[in-house]
């Protein structure tokens, strides 16, 4: 952006124009909207949408912040249905386009809820599924601290404010509360949540005294709480005679009958206000000293509409770090023919009443999207108080430069012992932990009160516990043996959550985000329970569609974890890796796959390119993203071996064979995960009766699938070269070879391999809720161990010998 033009004005004139740009704003929004649906040809008939009233009741508090109060360090998550205000203030700021606008909610057009990866205006934090933008602030604001704590160049930054837009519905949501005790855990400061108090949600109008249950919450937690319920307007009208009476008959009003009152109009306010508490006397005079036009404007100067109240508001709280909710009194609809109505939500001005809303605007046919078209103030005034906003000084976020990671993760040797991918995990963090380089020092790791459960144990001895201040380990410090060193301090690479996995994904949301919105690097490890991502899963797709960067550490997964039960036991997890967008997802049977996959994860995790496939996998690896590994508990033999450059780019691209079958191969197994070792006594069972058996260790069905799905597109476009790498593995196999699946999980993770070159295919894992038992008890019972693997490839070819079974194979077979 230009330097800050030296232009200044008084406070007078500011509130002037910024009372004429905040029309400006709700027209533009409006019209947007209304340009969507009505007046663009869109093909199919379908509704648009765009949600002019929820829009409408946040213009005057976004026009406040984004043309007066935020800095350009400031961040803000804009409540989803507040997109074309945003979007119609970014257009007036030169930050968005014009042809965007018109295809507001179309193909590359401004999108339907402001997005990090598809808008083009800035987008501080994605938002759309209610509740978890709001957050977001929250986390983003202690990762703000976490990277100001350490040595390098964020400390010396102006601190910003995580700004939260808040619908008063949105408050609904539960991930809000599990984040408001994180926050007071953490001693969250430099947040701001702004509620839109309409008291109108989707379907219905909001309790009564909703705002004090919001008001008790926060308190509890440590945030000051601003109730910002009248304008001036109202101010000074309970200043006259008989004001008094009409500020308790407004303090006393159903949200139902004030809104209902609010669409009606000045007639039906004076009827109701002169039936209830006219006296003849003063009321009746406040009353009756104004038009109907002037009493509809004085019931509807809510402080949520008035740029005074607001901006003292704001001005005052920028005067501390504390965190504060503001809760804003406002009309859902303020300024439309909508106003109020309980069907708002999702309706839309007819053509007729956007004639007569351009009209009000004063605004030619014609002029729609000029940018200062029927304001009264100097369009060079205008653009002048614009360009010199603090906000529009924002410069665009430059690139965390890449941390270098090492070739090869200083893995412990482990050749011929035995040991679980969950364990291995723990190892070569641990061996990580030792080394003093930018790498060690930038992974931060964070678990839901899973830390050592999960392994990290040795990494937190090592690498210490973050908080604001110092805190010693009592039981060290009174000379308690103990494992576990557990000291806080602002060094310290460990932040521990409570028991929540919503707040993980955020967290991990946050923290994987820093490059962009703290412009420091991190490299985020988190932990959890496999089974336990559904519990979070939203806020993990949340995260990844914000494209943040982390690696997610899954254990122990499956019903390896057997003495557990079905409720600690996943079976869909790896289906979830598969289908979730801008997430690789991985699950090796062995420390050194392990090893090999976190080194490129670290790598993967800080790309950025331009999205052209690599053809060789026809996997887009350079725009990067976010790993899912997927691990166990179950200790298994490890190979002795040296992971060369051909292993190590195979095991990244998702398989390699284990033993590589003949050119007259009856049958191949393909396994993933902690089932090798049913898989390699299986392999060696058929390899007694028949010729050319292959093994095939699939360390990604993700990356498999993704690849294969990819070379298939590119073909159909006319590349007719492009092959993937499940494609050239399975180039050899004869077309009467059988494959067997297996996996601890559900069997469709890699029940597609068959379609790849047309084999016979039977899929073995896990399809129904696990019991307590051994592994070999539940293995037997799911059909997964060693004989269930032979007995399923005789099915696919029963004519063969099957005296391999011999005592084993139980009855029936």
């Amino acid at each position: 952006m230009s330097s800050v033009p030296t232009t200044t004005h008084s406070a007078e004139n500011r509130l002037a124009l910024l009372a004429e740009l905040e029309k400006k704003i709700l027209w533009l929004a409006a019209w947007t909207i209304h340009n969507a649906n009505h007046l663009r040809d869109n093909g199919d008939g379908l509704k648009i949408g765009g949600h002019q009233a929820s829009s409408a009741s946040l213009a005057t508090i976004m026009t406040a912040l984004y043309l007066d109060v935020l800095r350009p360090q400031d961040r803000v998550a804009v409540k989803p249905h507040a997109s074309p205000i945003f979007h119609a203030i970014q257009y007036l700021l030169g930050r968005q386009t014009l042809e965007k606008l018109e295809n507001f909610r179309g193909y590359k057009g401004a999108q339907s809820y402001p997005s990090r990866t598809k808008d083009v205006d800035g987008v501080d934090f994605s938002t759309g599924s209610v509740g978890l933008g709001v957050a977001q602030t929250l986390f983003s604001s202690l990762v703000q601290d976490y990277v100001r704590a350490k040595d390098w160049s964020a400390k010396d930054r102006p601190e910003g404010r995580m700004i939260a837009l808040v619908g008063d519905a949105e408050m609904d949501e539960g991930n809000i509360f599990e984040a408001l005790l994180e926050g007071w855990k953490h001693g969250l400061r430099n947040t701001w949540w702004i509620v839109d108090y309409n008291r109108q949600s989707l379907d219905a109008v909001v309790r009564e005294g909703l705002w004090q249950r919001f008001e008790a919450i926060f308190q509890n937690f440590g945030w000051d709480v601003v109730v910002l319920k009248y304008g001036v307007l109202l101010e000074a009208a309970f200043q006259e005679p008989g004001g008094e009476r009409l500020r308790d008959w407004i303090d006393n009003c159903p949200n139902q009958l004030y809104s209902a009152l609010c669409f009606q109009g000045g007639a039906a306010w004076r009827k109701r206000l002169l039936d209830e508490i006219g006296d003849q006397g003063p009321v009746t005079k406040l009353i009756e000293s104004r038009s109907d036009a002037e009493l509809a404007t004085l019931m509807t100067n809510l402080a949520g509409h008035d740029l005074p109240t607001l901006l003292e508001a704001f001005a005052k709280a920028g005067t501390h770090d504390r965190p504060t909710c503001f809760i804003a009194y406002s009309i859902k609809g303020f300024g439309l023919p909508l106003a109020g109505h309980k069907d708002n939500h999702a309706g839309l001005m007819n053509p007729t009443q956007m004639d007569a809303f351009r009209a009000a605007m004063n605004v030619r046919p014609g002029h729609e999207w000029e940018l200062f078209e029927g304001l009264a103030a100097d369009p060079a005034e205008l653009r002048a108080f614009l360009d010199a906003t603090p906000f529009n000084q924002r410069e665009k976020a430059s690139v965390a430069p890449h941390i270098d990671v090492p070739a090869v993760l200083p893995a412990p040797g482990v050749g011929g012992k035995e040991l679980s991918t969950q364990a291995g995990f723990g190892q070569v963090m641990n061996e990580i932990s030792r080394e003093n380089s930018d790498f060690a020092n930038r992974i931060v790791t964070t678990s839901p009160d899973v830390t050592v459960s999960t392994n990290l144990g040795p990494w937190v001895n090592r690498r210490g516990l973050f908080a604001l201040e110092n805190m010693a380990d009592t039981f060290k410090s009174e000379r308690i043996p103990s494992t576990f060193n557990w000291e806080f301090s602002p060094s310290g690479q460990h932040l521990e959550l409570g028991i929540a996995e919503m707040n993980l994904f955020l967290m991990l949301s946050a923290l994987g985000l820093s490059h962009s919105i703290n412009g420091e690097r991190l490299l985020p490890v988190g932990t959890l329970y496999d089974p336990f991502i559904y519990r979070g899963a939203d806020a993990l797709n949340y995260a990844c569609y914000q494209d943040a960067r982390f690696m997610l550490v899954a254990t122990p997964s499956g019903i390896t974890l057997a003495p557990e039960g079905g409720a600690h036991q996943s079976i869909g997890t790896p289906l979830i890796g598969m289908a979730q967008d801008g997430l690789a997802a991985f699950e090796p049977a062995f420390v050194d796959e392990l090893a090999t996959i976190m080194r490129f994860g670290f790598d993967y995790m800080q790309r950025n390119g331009d999205g052209d496939p690599d053809e060789r996998t026809w996997l887009r690896d350079q725009t990067g993203g976010s790993i899912y590994l997927r691990l166990s508990t179950r200790p298994v033999e490890q190979p002795t071996r040296t992971i060369d450059d051909e292993l190590a780019r195979a095991i990244v691209d998702g398989a390699y064979w284990l033993r590589k079958p003949g050119p007259n191969a009856e049958m191949i197994i393909a396994y993933t995960g902690a089932v090798a070792p049913e898989a390699i006594e299986a392999t060696g069972l058929l390899a007694e009766d028949r010729r050319d058996i292959g093994l095939l260790a699939i360390t990604s069905a993700d990356r498999l699938n993704a690849g294969w799905t990819a070379a298939g597109r590119a073909r159909e476009r006319g590349l007719v070269h492009a092959q993937s790498h499940v494609e050239r593995l399975f180039a050899e196999l004869p077309r009467h070879c059988g494959i067997v699946t297996v996996l601890d999980g559900h069997p469709a993770t890699l029940g597609w391999l068959g379609a790849v070159g047309g084999h016979r295919t039977r899929s073995l894992g896990v399809e129904h809720f696990g019991q307590t038992g051994t592994i070999a008890d539940l293995y037997r019972h799911h059909g997964i161990d060693a004989q269930a693997i032979v007995r399923a490839a005789m099915g696919l070819a029963p004519e063969k010998p099957v005296r391999y079974l011999r005592e084993a194979s139980g009855p029936g077979v």
